[in-house]
C-alpha cells in the first residue's frame, strides 16, 4: 500500500514537470512569436532582441535568489511567486501593447522559470535517495526539451490547422501552469536531507571548495555546448538541405527519451561516467553538424541530441549527490552559471558568424553556399567546448575514483 508520503514526493514531482512544461512552452511559444511582435509594434531588431533577452535575463536571478531563501522561505513559497510570476507575464504578453509592457512580461515569465528550477531540484534531491534521484532529476529535465517538442508541434498545428496566430497561441501556455498550481496547492515539501545544506555557512563553505569550482567550470562548457549550437544549427543548416523544424523535433525528442533513462545510465555507468560519454557524443555531433550536408545532418542531429541529452539533468545531480552540503543553493548557483555563460556567449558565436561570412565572401562565395561555409566554419569553433570537456571529465573521472578509494580507506 502507497504512503501518504510516497504520494507527496509523487504529487510534487508531477507538479515539477508541468512547471517544467511551462518552461519549454514559453521558450517555444513566445520565442516564436517575436516577428509577429517586431511587426506589429514597429520595432526595430535590437528592441524585439531585447524582449528576448529578458527571459534569459530574469531566469539565473531567480534561480539565485531562490537558491538563497529556500531553506529560509520553502520551496512552496517560491513556487507561488513562480504562479503569479508566469501567471502576470503570460497575459501580459498576450495583451500588452506596448514594448515596456513585453520586456516586464518576458522578465516576469523568466522569473517564473528560474523559480522552477531553485524550487524543484532540490525538492527531487531531498524526496528520493541514491539512484532514484539522479533518475527521477533526469525524468524532470526531460519534459525541458520534451515541452519544446510538444510546444513545436502545437504551434504548427494551431497554425496550419486551426489558423490560430501569433500572440492568441500564447494562451496554451495557462494551461501547464493552471495544472502545477492545482498539483503544488497544499503539500508539504521535504526537509533538506544533510543538516548543513539547510543553511547559507555550510552551502557556502561547501562551495568554496576544488571540486564545486572544478564542476562550474565544466558546467560553463556544458552549457554553451548544449544551448549554443541549438540557436544556430537550423538557420545554418536550412541552407545544406535539411529541414530545421525536423532537427529541431528529432534533437529534442531524442533528448526527453534519453533523460528518461537517464537514471538507468547513471546507475550503470556513475554520472561522471555518463558526462564523459556525453562529452565524446556532442563533440561528434557537433564536428558533423560542420561538414555534413542534407540526409547527414540527421545524423548529425541523433550524436549531439544524445551527447548534451545528460549535460544538464546529471551537472545538477552531481551537485546535488557529491557536493550534497551545498544544498539548494549550490545546484542553483550551478544551473545560473550555465545559464549567464549561454547569454554571455550567444553575442560572440554570433560575432564569429559575421567574421566567418566576411571570410567565404572574400573567397568569392555567395548566396546560400556563403550562409552555409560561414555557419559551419562557426560550428567548427564550437567543437572546442565539448573538445575541452572530454579532458576535463577525463580529469574528473580519475579524481572521483582516488576519493572513492580514499573514502573506503578511512571508512
Amino acid at each position: 500500500m502507497e504512503t501518504n508520503t510516497s504520494s507527496n514526493a509523487k504529487r510534487l514531482f508531477y507538479g515539477s514537470c508541468f512547471a517544467l512544461i511551462t518552461t519549454a512552452l514559453s521558450f517555444a511559444i513566445a520565442a516564436g512569436i517575436l516577428d509577429q511582435l517586431k511587426t506589429e509594434l514597429e520595432l526595430s531588431a535590437g528592441q524585439a532582441g531585447l524582449i528576448a533577452s529578458m527571459w534569459f535575463l530574469g531566469f539565473p536571478i531567480s534561480m539565485i535568489v531562490g537558491g538563497l531563501i529556500y531553506h529560509k522561505v520553502g520551496g512552496k513559497v517560491i513556487m507561488q511567486f513562480a504562479f503569479f510570476a508566469h501567471a502576470v507575464g503570460i497575459l501580459m504578453l498576450i495583451f500588452s501593447g506596448s514594448y515596456v509592457g513585453l520586456l516586464i512580461a518576458n522578465l516576469l515569465i523568466g522569473l517564473g522559470n528560474g523559480c522552477t528550477e531553485a524550487a524543484c531540484n532540490p525538492m527531487i534531491a531531498d524526496a528520493y535517495e541514491g539512484n532514484k534521484m539522479s533518475k527521477m532529476l533526469n525524468r524532470f529535465h526531460m519534459w525541458f526539451p520534451g515541452g519544446i517538442a510538444i510546444g513545436s508541434l502545437l504551434s504548427g498545428f494551431m497554425t496550419d490547422n486551426l489558423g490560430i496566430l501569433g500572440r492568441d497561441q500564447v494562451w496554451v501556455l495557462l494551461i501547464p501552469t493552471l495544472i502545477y498550481a492545482v498539483l503544488f496547492f497544499g503539500q508539504s515539501w521535504p526537509k533538506a536531507k544533510v543538516q548543513e545544506a539547510a543553511t547559507i555557512s555550510g552551502n557556502l563553505k561547501a562551495m568554496v571548495t576544488p571540486l564545486f569550482i572544478f564542476i562550474a567550470i565544466c558546467m560553463c562548457l556544458t552549457a554553451i555546448s548544449e544551448f549554443g549550437p541549438n540557436q544556430w544549427v537550423g538557420l545554418i543548416l536550412a541552407k545544406s538541405g535539411a529541414h530545421p523544424m525536423i532537427i529541431l523535433a528529432l534533437t529534442a525528442g531524442l533528448m526527453a527519451v534519453a533523460r528518461y533513462f537517464g537514471g538507468d545510465m547513471v546507475k550503470k555507468f556513475d554520472q561522471v561516467g555518463v558526462l564523459l560519454g556525453s562529452a565524446i557524443l556532442a563533440t561528434i555531433g557537433i564536428y558533423l553538424f560542420s561538414t555534413q550536408t542534407g540526409a547527414m545532418a540527421y545524423v548529425a542531429a541523433i550524436f549531439f541530441a544524445l551527447g548534451i541529452a545528460y549535460f544538464w539533468p546529471n551537472m545538477i545531480g552531481f551537485v546535488a549527490a557529491k557536493i550534497p552540503k551545498s544544498g539548494a543553493l549550490g545546484m542553483s548557483i550551478i544551473g545560473a552559471i550555465g545559464m549567464f555563460m549561454n547569454g554571455l556567449l550567444q553575442p560572440i558565436i554570433g560575432g564569429w558568424i559575421d567574421s566567418d561570412r566576411a571570410a567565404a565572401a572574400a573567397t568569392g562565395l555567395a548566396g546560400d553556399e556563403l550562409i552555409l561555409v560561414a555557419g559551419q566554419n562557426t560550428l567548427e569553433k564550437l567543437t572546442l567546448f565539448p573538445g575541452i570537456l572530454i579532458v576535463l571529465f577525463t580529469i574528473l573521472y580519475f579524481w572521483m575514483k582516488k576519493r572513492k578509494a580514499e573514502s573506503i580507506v578511512a571508512a
